[in-house]
């Protein structure tokens, strides 16, 4: 299992990361589309704190947005499928889930400790087109690579992030632990967190939670 380049679209290659105001939540997020097929993309949202000491680690609010025909879409915090944070989610009846998972190798990420997530109520749903889930996490801007050292993200600059993409789904949606296919697209891209930054970070988490 493998999150490299499964197709190219030459406007890709042009990193379109902006700032949007989510007016549902009140946070500022920084927005990537990133394309699994021609004139369709699964939105990757990430909101920061303000004022993160240098060297210090932070929690992050992710909010993934998809067509119901994705049947997961996941996140690379580190820029790669393996040794780095995934966040896998999918849609489930009415609602949408979330999951922590983690690859040492080249095969089906398994559950992961290392980042907690609490899914936000508002900013989490699913219809007839489209789900979305809004989660704060715990763990997913820091960790330790192959070698150990430790990785803390660029809370006011560019990041290398990944994600994959397949159109089918886990064999139990209900459950965050559930096991899930093998991914049909992958790509990566910079990611500039400084521009979701948020000076009333934590009362936006408590106010949606």
């Amino acid at each position: 299992m493998r999150w490299n380049l499964a197709f190219t679209i030459a406007a890709a290659l042009v990193t379109l990361v902006s700032a949007v105001f989510d007016a549902e939540t009140g946070f500022t997020f920084s927005q990537y589309n990133a394309a699994y097929a021609i004139g369709k993309s699964i939105t990757f949202r990430i909101a920061v704190p303000a004022n993160v000491p240098e060297n210090a680690s932070y929690d992050s609010v992710i909010q993934i947005a998809a067509p119901t025909d994705v049947g997961w879409g996941g996140l690379a915090w580190g820029g790669k499928m393996i040794n780095n944070p995934l966040s896998v989610a999918w849609q489930n009846a009415q609602s949408a889930v979330i999951s922590s998972r983690w690859a040492p190798s080249h095969s089906t990420p398994q559950t992961y400790t290392g980042a907690q997530y609490t899914v936000l109520r508002t900013g989490t749903r699913t219809n007839g087109t489209y789900w979305q889930v809004t989660a704060k996490c715990s763990g997913c801007t820091s960790f330790n690579d192959v070698s150990g050292r430790r990785v803390i993200l660029n809370s006011r600059g560019s990041n290398r992030l990944a994600f994959a993409y397949s159109r089918a789904r886990p064999s139990q949606p209900s459950s965050n632990s559930s096991s899930f296919p093998v991914h049909e697209v992958t790509n990566y891209w910079a990611h500039d967190f400084s521009q979701g930054v948020n000076s009333n970070f934590d009362a936006l988490v408590t106010k949606n939670m």
